[in-house]
C-alpha cells in the first residue's frame, strides 16, 4: 500500500478522494442518526433514512450511468462532491430551527442520495484510467483501506461533535467535500481519457446498455447480486443507535464506536490485499467471507457486552472487505471502458440497495418483530443467501485468480 501511495499520484489522489467521502459521510450518518431517533424515538425514521437515501439511485440510475460514460468522469464527480457540501450546510439551517421539520431534513437527505448515487459510479470508473490492469487490483485496497480509516475516524468525530455542538458536524462535513474536489480535479489519467471513448459501431450504447451487459455475464450476475442480497438482510447499521441507546446503553459515544468497528477490520484485511494480491481460488473466497459476514452479524445480535460487539463487528467489516475487493475488480476489469459507468451505476445501485434499502429493512422488521429477532433473523438470511448462490451460480465459484481478468468473464 505505502509504495504506491508514495509513488503513485493518482492513487494518492485517489485514496485522499475515498478517505473525504467517507468521513464527511459517517460523521453526517451518526449525527443524522442520533438527531432523528432522539426527536422520534422510532425505529422506523431510522429506516426511513436509509430507503430516502436509497430511491433517487433508482430514479436516477439509467442517468447516472449514462452521465459516467459520455462526460468527463473527474468533473462528474466534483460537481456531486459540490452538491454534497451544500447540503451540509442546509442541514445546518434545519436542525438550527427552533422547530425543526423532519420532512425538510428528509428532502436534504435525498439531495444526498442522489449526489451520492453519481459519485461512486463515476470515480470507480476512472480508476482504471489512472493506474495499470496490474496494479489495479491493489489500488482497489488501497483505496478502500483509506475509505476504512477514515471510516473508523469518521464516526467518533461525529458522535463526539454531535455532543459538544452537532452543527459543527454538518459545518466540517461541508469542508471536507470541497478539499476532495481539489483531489479530483488534479488527477491525471494514464490510460484512455477521462472522458470515455464513444461505443464502437454495433456495440450497445443505449442506457441499459449496462444491465444487459450484466444479465449476459454469469459471473458478474452472481458477484453483485450476491453482495445486494446478503448484505440486504445481514446489515445492521440502521440499528445500531437502538443498541447503543438501548442494549449497550454506551450513548453516542459508543455508537460512534459501533460504527467505526467494522471500518477496524476492513482496514487491516485492505493493508493487506493492498500488499499481497488474491492470487487463486477468489471465488471459493469471496462465497467464504460472505458466509462469515452472516456468521458475524448472528454473533453482534445476540451480544450484550461493548466489547464482543465490536468484535463482531470487527470481524464483519473485515469479511466484507474481501468480498469487495473481488467485487470491484471484477466488476471495472472485466467492462470495456465505453460501457464502464453504466456497469458501475448497476453495481452501486445494487450496493445501494445493500446498504440503504437494507437499513430499512432492519428499521421495518426491527419495528415489527423487536431489533434482536430482526437482527438475528438478518444473520441467517445472509448464510441462505450464500448457500443458493453457491448452487445457482457455479461459474462465480470456479473463479481462480484475479491479477489477470478477462475481457468478457
Amino acid at each position: 500500500m505505502f509504495d504506491l501511495l508514495i509513488g503513485n499520484r493518482n492513487v494518492r489522489a485517489f485514496a485522499g478522494i475515498r478517505a473525504c467521502l467517507a468521513l464527511a459521510g459517517q460523521m453526517q450518518t451518526v449525527a443524522i442518526g442520533w438527531y432523528v431517533y432522539t426527536l422520534t424515538g422510532s425505529a422506523w425514521h431510522l429506516g426511513f433514512i436509509g430507503l430516502v437515501q436509497f430511491l433517487p439511485g433508482v430514479l436516477l440510475f439509467p442517468l447516472i450511468g449514462h452521465v459516467a460514460d459520455h462526460y468527463d468522469r473527474r468533473r462528474v464527480v466534483a460537481a456531486t462532491l459540490w452538491t454534497q457540501s451544500l447540503a451540509s450546510l442546509a442541514l445546518i439551517v434545519v436542525v438550527a430551527l427552533p422547530d425543526p421539520s423532519l420532512w425538510a431534513l428528509y428532502l436534504i437527505i435525498v439531495v444526498i442520495g442522489g449526489a451520492r448515487a453519481f459519485t461512486m459510479p463515476a470515480l470507480s470508473s476512472l480508476l482504471p484510467n489512472l493506474v495499470d490492469a496490474e496494479t489495479f487490483p491493489r489500488a482497489v485496497a488501497t483505496g478502500s483501506s483509506a475509505f476504512q480509516v477514515a471510516t473508523i475516524v469518521g464516526p467518533a468525530i461525529g458522535g463526539l461533535l454531535y455532543v459538544l455542538n452537532h452543527l459543527v458536524t454538518f459545518g466540517l462535513a461541508a469542508v471536507i467535500y470541497l478539499a476532495a474536489i481539489l483531489l479530483v480535479l488534479g488527477v491525471k489519467t494514464v490510460r484512455g481519457d477521462a472522458t470515455p471513448a464513444r461505443a464502437a459501431p454495433g456495440e450497445d450504447d443505449g442506457v441499459l446498455a449496462g444491465l444487459r451487459y450484466i444479465r449476459t455475464n454469469p459471473v458478474l450476475l452472481g458477484a453483485i447480486s450476491l453482495d445486494m442480497f446478503a448484505v440486504l438482510l445481514g446489515g445492521v447499521t440502521a440499528l445500531l443507535p437502538i443498541y447503543a441507546s438501548d442494549i449497550l446503553k454506551v450513548g453516542p459515544t459508543g455508537l460512534g464506536l459501533l460504527r467505526s468497528a467494522p471500518a477496524i477490520g476492513a482496514t487491516v484485511v485492505g493493508l493487506y490485499l493492498a500488499q499481497h494480491s488474491i492470487e487463486r481460488r477468489a471465488g471459493a473466497l469471496m462465497l467464504a467471507c460472505v458466509a462469515g459476514f452472516g456468521v458475524a452479524t448472528i454473533v453482534f445480535s445476540l451480544s450484550t457486552s461493548l466489547w464482543l460487539s465490536v468484535a463482531a463487528l470487527i470481524a464483519l467489516g473485515g469479511f466484507d472487505m474481501v468480498s469487495m475487493v473481488i467485487r470491484q475488480t471484477l466488476v471495472q476489469l472485466s467492462t470495456p471502458d465505453a460501457m464502464r459507468g453504466r456497469v458501475s451505476a448497476v453495481s452501486f445501485l445494487f450496493i445501494g440497495a445493500s446498504n440503504q434499502l437494507g437499513e430499512f429493512e432492519s428499521g421495518a422488521t426491527a419495528a415489527l418483530m423487536g431489533v434482536i429477532p430482526a437482527a438475528v433473523l438478518g444473520g441467517v438470511g445472509t448464510l441462505v443467501v450464500v448457500g443458493l448462490w453457491t448452487v445457482l451460480f457455479p461459474s462465480l465459484r470456479r473463479i481462480d485468480t484475479l491479477s489477470k481478468a478477462p475481457d468478457r468473464l
